[in-house]
C-alpha cells in the first residue's frame, strides 16, 4: 500500500465520519496524512501540520491493523505504533482502519 492509496482510503472514510472537533495526523516514513475533523466536512491532506493527536507507524503496520492480522495494542506495546497527544481521539478512529 502506498501513501497515495492510504490517503485516498482516509478521504473516503473521513467523508462519512461526523465532525470530532479535532485533527489527527498519521506520520509514516513515506510522509504524513493529516485529517482535520474540525469543520462540517473532514479535510484530508498530506501536509505536515500540527494535530491534536499524532500516530506514528508504518504503512505496513497500519495495513496489518486494518486487515486484522496485527493487534493494535500489541503493536503499541512493541513500539510499532506510537501515539502523541489526545489518546481519546486515537481510540475513536477504529472506523478509519476498516
Amino acid at each position: 500500500m502506498t501513501l497515495a492509496e492510504i490517503t485516498n482510503q482516509f478521504e473516503k472514510v473521513a467523508a462519512n465520519t461526523p465532525s470530532l472537533g479535532k485533527s489527527i495526523k498519521f506520520a509514516f516514513n513515506e510522509g504524513p496524512v493529516h485529517i482535520d475533523f474540525t469543520g462540517d466536512e473532514a479535510v484530508v491532506t498530506n501536509e505536515d501540520k500540527p494535530a491534536d493527536c499524532t500516530i506514528t507507524t508504518s504503512i505496513e503496520t497500519l495495513d496489518g491493523i486494518r486487515k486484522g492480522s496485527v493487534n493494535p495494542m500489541t503493536a503499541m506495546m512493541m513500539g510499532k505504533v506510537k501515539v502523541k497527544g489526545d489518546m481519546g481521539l486515537a481510540m475513536k478512529l477504529s472506523s478509519l482502519f476498516q
